[in-house]
């Protein structure tokens, strides 16, 4: 029995709050549990730790930033709280300050480690996970401030191939400062550093000043203590940390929270060679001299890993990681740079795990690691994907639940359904581990079905927190519609395996479940909803509709164009786009990408061209490096949710720009649906190379060859020894008849001709 069994709380908690002049905190908890439907998991304890956690180091930004402005913070801060600012949000009755305006940063890595550092859109480096951080500045010798966090204008780029490097410039009066941010295995040691390298000018005589930071893109992160090592071009952070310089600096200064910023006495050298700060905000910088219009080099190493001799050769460069994977020309410039960089985000958050992120989210949740996995299987990163699932099995509890959060539902769908994908792609088994966990799997979906006779839940999966952006506890449709693929692909594997018998057991609870839906969608209440596919089945049409459409795109358990869904993609298209990109009121409140996108290749699927202006918004939302936060604050077009490098969102823009080319419906191959006339007019070639499918490999090369025309090139390595049913489907173009399978010129369609 557990402590909380035999401890009466609820009793205690009453008892001391009458004392102290508080309500009542548990009648308060239960009416607020009044908003949602009865569930086993109110409030998952995974989401209460990191809630707290956030909270408490908004509590400390509270107490250290308001109080303190004549300090140098971070980007998000001076735009935060700048009163004429659009970013600005007042303060009054805030519990805790917390960054809601620009919750942008990328990472930068090695392969397969997960080590990872990040840079702010300002070039603010936060070397370690959840660190304190290192920033720039150029002060003139006639007090004249040049810091990037204070600049409205600032170039970012994010370099791919052989190593992720993060560069950040900016350009004024005459004044320069760049920063380069990588990270690499030193050759003998195979410890992995950080390295900055910095280049920077000025027209007058000069300082350039790298300084410790006790904060990060969160807030404050406390700095307890700094030494000045001895050899006089390091410094030791926390007595854990080293900085380590190129070369010695004309003086260190130190201070400490009652001293104020180090920004205030860059012109006093320390006296000692330690500082000490009992509030956790020390502060540092290391001065060194430019001379007026020269050009100053210097480059700064962070140890980030103890030595190892474990990292294979193979996997020491990005270019050899990378190698082999699907590769995507395409006429225009910036979705084809795009592509590369969400190719790249995705290789650098799969170290082992899936991650979300690189900092709020580096921790694993089945829906966002199978969603990612998604891509990387479409993208021919097989043995990445592997590697992620075979960590799958130890995560499945002993009645068959695959558990990464309380509470929610749809993990056993996704887990089977990619498990089936994975097989379907590479043509490979899963392994057995993974197989293994397939029969109870489905037997905990059996046992969590709900027996509850009459409701308009009757059949379908308990009542859950489910994905965190649809709304308080309800009986949510998108676990129902996941268990109904997993449970598909359960019965797929089962049968490429000869086994009949469990395989029917699957594919009758899949049917059984989908009448359930379909009968629960018969008794909904709301008129908004009805001929629609609502969050739940008591709920009205809102954002939270967007889950439904999990049943159209990936998971096509209706075909394509379904009167339901689309009635539900219209909805959302008409009352949820905001800035052109669809805005998630529930929890996110920010334009959000990857749903955007899932909308769009709803649209997609059907053939209806709305998905292309919410594509084209999506690819201008991305920072200048090619990142895209959870959410966006569509004020400030800052990152106001979640991780500021979301890797879902990089893998929905992966799968869309795959689909528009080649996308699978059924046993057909559907080439070219989301090739646009601005392709077609460019006069350039496009192509895919080496993109999975559960028919083998394939490639294809699409050229226009006069307006009227367009030929088109298909190369299948068919693992199948029948040939796929190929769809050719590029808008306005139909094929000749007769013409060979692979090889194929498109004329105008007739009535496109006559348009033109």
């Amino acid at each position: 029995m557990g402590i909380e069994k035999w401890i009466p709380w609820q009793l205690i908690a009453r008892k001391a709050a009458k004392a102290y002049g508080f309500n009542d905190p548990v009648k308060t908890l239960e009416r607020i549990r009044k908003f949602s439907r009865p569930s086993e998991t109110n409030e998952p304890i995974e989401l209460l730790r990191a809630g707290f956690a956030f909270h408490a180091r908004g509590l400390a930004n509270t107490k250290a930033i308001q109080n303190n402005l004549d300090w140098i913070w971070p980007y998000w801060i001076q735009r935060q709280y700048k009163p004429l600012d659009e970013a600005f949000i007042p303060r009054a009755f805030s519990f805790s300050h917390i960054n809601l305006t620009h919750r942008n940063w990328t990472a930068v890595s090695v392969p397969d480690s997960e080590d990872y550092a990040i840079v702010d859109p300002r070039g603010l480096i936060t070397p370690f996970h959840d660190s304190w951080s290192l920033d720039f500045w150029m002060v003139t010798d006639t007090g004249k401030w040049f810091l990037p966090c204070r600049e409205d204008k600032v170039v970012q780029s994010l370099s791919t191939g052989d190593e992720i490097a993060v560069t950040t410039s900016f350009d004024r009066d005459g004044f320069n400062l760049t920063t380069k941010v990588h990270m690499r295995r030193e050759p003998t040691t195979q410890r992995v550093e950080l390295f900055i390298e910095l280049n920077c000018s000025s027209r007058e005589p000069a300082k350039l000043v790298a300084a410790v930071r006790p904060y990060n893109p969160e807030g404050i992160q406390f700095v307890d203590t700094i030494d000045i090592v001895s050899n006089r071009r390091t410094l030791a952070v926390n007595e854990l940390h080293q900085i380590i310089f190129s070369e010695p600096p004309s003086h260190f200064s130190l201070s400490n929270y009652h001293e104020g910023d180090v920004s205030h006495c860059l012109n006093e050298p320390a006296n000692e060679n330690f500082i000490a700060c009992d509030a956790g905000m020390a502060s540092a910088a290391a001065v060194f001299p430019i001379e007026a219009g020269q050009t100053r080099n210097c480059h700064i190493t962070i140890p980030v890993s103890s030595p190892s001799d474990e990292v294979p050769q193979s996997a020491l460069t990005w270019e050899n990681k990378l190698a082999g994977t699907t590769k995507l020309s395409l006429p225009n410039e910036a979705e084809e740079i795009q592509f590369q960089q969400s190719l790249q985000t995705l290789a650098q958050l799969s170290p082992q795990d899936i991650y979300p992120g690189p900092y709020t989210y580096r921790r694993f949740w089945f829906r966002d690691a199978c969603l990612i996995a998604h891509a990387l299987l479409r993208t021919g990163q097989e043995a990445v994907c592997r590697r992620a699932l075979e960590q799958f099995p130890e995560r499945q509890t002993k009645n068959g639940y695959f558990l990464s959060q309380e509470g929610e539902w749809d993990s056993n769908g996704q887990v089977l359904w990619i498990y089936d994908l994975y097989e379907k792609l590479t043509g490979k088994q899963i392994p057995d581990t993974c197989f293994n966990t397939v029969k109870p799997a489905i037997k905990w979906i059996t046992n969590k079905r709900c027996d509850a006779k009459g409701t308009a839940h009757e059949g379908l999966l308990p009542a859950g927190f489910s994905a965190e952006h649809f709304g308080p506890n309800d009986f949510y449709y998108w676990d129902d519609f996941w268990a109904v693929g997993g449970l598909r692909a359960a019965h797929s594997m089962l049968k490429r395996r000869n086994m009949d018998e469990p395989a029917g057991i699957a594919i009758d609870l899949s049917n059984e479940l989908l009448k359930s839906i379909e009968k629960s969608l018969d008794q909904i209440a709301s008129r908004s909803a009805k001929g629609r596919l609502p969050a739940s089945p008591y709920r009205r049409m809102d954002s939270g509709a967007i889950g439904s459409l999990v049943s159209d795109y990936p998971l096509q358990i209706w075909p394509a164009g379904e009167k339901r869904v689309m009635e539900t993609a219209k909805f959302l298209n008409e009352n949820c786009i905001v800035d052109g990109a669809f805005f998630q009121d529930m929890i996110h409140s920010g334009l959000n990408i990857y749903l955007s996108l899932d909308l769009a290749q709803t649209f997609l699927r059907a053939g209806d061209p709305q998905w292309e202006p919410l594509a084209q918004r999506c690819l201008e939302l991305a920072t200048q490096t090619g990142q895209w936060p959870e959410a966006i604050n569509p004020r400030t077009g800052g990152g106001c949710m979640g991780d500021g490098q979301h890797a879902w969102a990089a893998a929905e823009w992966l799968l869309l720009a795959l689909n528009r080319i080649v996308r699978e419906e059924g046993q057909q191959l559907v080439i070219g649906s989301g090739i646009t006339k601005e392709w077609i007019q460019s006069g350039k070639p496009m192509s895919l190379k080496d993109a999975p499918t559960s028919h083998g490999p394939v490639s294809v090369v699409i050229r226009a060859l006069d307006e009227d025309e367009i030929h088109v090139q298909i190369d299948l390595d068919s693992r199948q020894a029948s040939e796929p049913i190929i769809s050719y489907k590029i808008p306005g173009y139909e094929k000749k008849e007769g013409q060979a399978l692979y090889e194929v010129t498109l004329s105008k369609e007739d009535s496109l001709k006559l348009q033109l």
